[in-house]
């Protein structure tokens, strides 16, 4: 078969032009979208963004200032009076201008001298010599030997070395030329030295009279770099009732203390800003912190406001300062009458704490210490010590102990134990106040048997008693009191709201005697507050609350009255102790009927259905300071609450040391019962 050819139709190729001119366009699409773009992103920025980026340029561009530290927040009691507020004090100031030179601020010091007075006394011999040291450089370098020039220079010496030598070496001789008016002078020039270069320095801001404000606010453009302000201190309308709780602020001069220093530095304060130092202050800085003047630094150096300040949030206690004026007030007299008495000589404090046990709100607390001055009696607030000191309860928890047994199946409700001494071989007998004989377990409560909760910790430890022989608890058993007693707060921290807090004393033994002794109290430590909270746990049916002191948060306002609540606390619940109701209830049944029994009667003098318990235990204390525990004494404890039924407050009275056995003297102060007495009565003639 004949080969065939096949044939393609010939496409004549594109020329060179029409290829250029075909990517000239597609490059000036390009070119013209491009350019599109850029002059809408240049209209953006020149047009519609241009308030924004000026507002930037000007942030990155200007300088900013504050003021200074606003007025706090004024602190009311729960009825709405005031009882921390802020009052103005005239102040003159200092601020070092720029490029000024020592010979003028010594010329400024002695025009200020001049015409305001200060406590120039407060002048020490140091800063005086520093003066002189000043004001005469040649004859100050003259103080220094040309050997010791020479090791300067071979470093052997440090210039910090040569100031000192100089100093040490300015006699008194050298300082006689001075009056008095030096002497004011040398003290102003110290005032406008210390701290910062740039920081406003307080020359006087006490006593400052009319005549001495006016003559520097007058004469400003000659006093240089001196100024007046109206500045605020913390004023207290009820004087020192509930003043340590209250807390300190620092002074402008002061400024934030070194040991807050990196704590206040990191939340962004300055250096020289008054801040909350101790205790509630220092706890609500946040809140009770005002909001300093914003300024702008103009061209000229002059400034312009940008934001006013104001003072800060106001705040609610749960405190009542006209019941804790009463409370401080009983116990004062109380400690005062009680060292009148025999056997007294190392009991020196007391404490009440008083709380709402269905919130945690606590309605009044107060500690108090008397010191020998002289043959005199002074007392000191020790109120701190509610939350920082612990003390030996003693049988006041035999509630828990009850509740134990309870919790472990050692005993059921109505169990009977027989009281007599438990002896153990080596070991002292082990006894209840008095051998009760038969006893169920309200009777154990009412008459505040020992022994009754010695056969339930043997009990809870496995152990087995045989008179006079060898007693084997497991250790176990103290971790299980504990679990269970800090479901009290007995041990832990209770939650109030105040910067320090003990969670009290671990005694660290584990021998079975010292099991006994933990089960009645007379182990480890708890302190006031600890206690309290667990009386307000049995009182209110098994819930533990934190104890608190903040109630309310409000809005400042230019009037006293309140104004714009932000915020309310609520009541916060810990935990609930693992109890059956029905064990609750007894250990209730049992403290109401401790109100009625010889033990108790009367702890809550006129107070509506009353229940509670009361405590007695043996303390050890260090009577000469030397570190030593060298004297047994008798500590007196109280919790209780009332109504029984409807409970609308707990009363917590610690008073330790009250007596010592050793002595020859038998007596023993009930100044413990009659704190609570008076305190309950006060508190039910207020709260009808």
């Amino acid at each position: 078969m004949p080969y065939k050819i096949k044939y393609t139709k010939y496409k004549p190729m594109r020329s060179l032009k029409e290829i250029i001119d075909k990517r000239y366009n597609i490059l000036s699409i390009m070119m013209i979208i491009l350019f599109l773009i850029f002059v809408i992103r240049l209209y953006n920025l020149q047009i519609i963004g241009l308030d924004l980026h000026l507002r930037n340029l000007s942030l990155l561009s200007e300088r900013v200032i504050y003021g200074s530290s606003a007025p706090r927040g004024r602190i009311y009691d729960r009825n709405h009076n005031i009882i921390v507020d802020n009052k103005p004090i005239k102040t003159i100031y200092y601020k070092k201008p720029r490029g000024i030179r020592v010979n003028d601020e010594i010329k400024l010091a002695y025009q200020i001298a001049a015409v305001i007075e200060l406590p120039y006394h407060r002048l020490t011999t140091l800063n005086l010599k520093e003066f002189w040291l000043i004001n005469n450089r040649d004859l100050g370098r003259n103080k220094i030997t040309e050997e010791e020039w020479q090791l300067l220079r071979e470093r052997k010496l440090t210039n910090i070395d040569i100031r000192r030598l100089t100093l040490e070496r300015i006699t008194d001789n050298d300082l006689a030329i001075y009056n008095e008016l030096d002497k004011e002078a040398a003290y102003v020039y110290f005032l406008m030295n210390q701290g910062y270069y740039f920081d406003k320095k307080i020359i006087k801001n006490e006593d400052v009279t009319d005549n001495e404000y006016a003559i520097i606010s007058e004469n400003i453009y000659k006093y240089r770099g001196f100024n007046t302000k109206l500045d605020w201190e913390r004023y207290y309308p009820y004087n020192d009732t509930f003043r340590t709780i209250l807390g300190n602020v620092s002074s402008e001069r002061q400024g934030i203390p070194l040991e807050l220093k990196n704590y206040y530095l990191a939340k962004g304060y300055s250096l020289n800003d008054r801040v909350g130092i101790s205790y509630l202050e220092y706890q609500y800085e946040s809140i009770l912190r005002g909001v300093k003047p914003k300024y702008k630094v103009l061209s000229n150096n002059s400034h312009q406001l940008i934001s006013e300040g104001r003072r800060g949030n106001d705040i609610v206690l749960t405190i009542d300062i006209n019941l804790q004026q009463e409370v401080e007030k009983i116990i004062v007299e109380e400690i005062l009458k009680a060292k009148k008495e025999p056997n007294t000589e190392h009991y020196n404090r007391s404490f009440v704490v008083i709380t709402d046990p269905k919130t945690g709100e606590i309605l009044a607390m107060a500690g108090k210490q008397v010191i020998k001055i002289n043959d005199e009696y002074v007392v000191y607030d020790y109120t701190p010590g509610i939350f920082t000191t612990p003390v030996t309860v003693g049988s006041v928890i035999k509630g828990a102990s009850m509740l134990i047994g309870y919790k472990y199946d050692i005993i059921d409700i109505g169990d009977k134990f027989f009281d007599e001494c438990i002896r153990i071989k080596d070991t002292p007998p082990k006894c209840s106040w008095r051998n009760l004989g038969l006893i169920n377990d309200i009777d154990a409560l009412i008459w505040s048997s020992n022994v009754y909760q010695f056969k339930i910790a043997i009990a809870l430890g496995n152990g087995v008693y045989s008179q006079n022989r060898p007693l084997f608890i497991e250790p176990i058993a103290f971790d299980k009191y504990r679990d269970f007693y800090e479901q009290f707060g007995l041990g832990i921290k209770t939650g109030i709201d105040l910067p320090v807090e003990s969670t009290g004393y671990k005694g660290s033994s584990r021998l079975s005697g010292h099991l006994l002794d933990f089960s009645m109290g007379q182990y480890d430590n708890y302190t006031p507050i600890q206690l309290s909270q667990y009386i307000s746990t049995i009182a209110n049916n098994s819930y533990r609350l934190a104890p608190y002191l903040l109630k309310e948060v409000y809005s400042p306002t230019n009037d006293v009255k309140l104004n714009r609540m932000i915020k309310q606390s609520v009541p916060n619940v810990l935990n609930k102790v693992d109890i059956e109701d029905k064990y609750m209830f007894r250990v209730q049944e049992g403290f109401k009927a401790v109100m009625k029994g010889p033990l108790g009667i009367r702890y809550m003098g006129n107070a509506p259905r009353p229940a509670g318990k009361t405590g007695t235990s043996q303390s050890f204390i260090d009577t000469n300071g030397d570190g030593i525990i060298d004297t047994e004494t008798i500590s007196s404890t109280f919790a209780g609450y009332a109504p029984y039924d409807d409970p609308k407050m707990t009363i917590t009275v610690v008073s330790p040391d009250v007596s010592h056995p050793n002595s020859n003297i038998s007596f023993r102060t009930q100044v413990n019962r009659r704190i609570s007495v008076r305190v309950s009565n006060k508190f039910f003639e207020i709260y009808q």
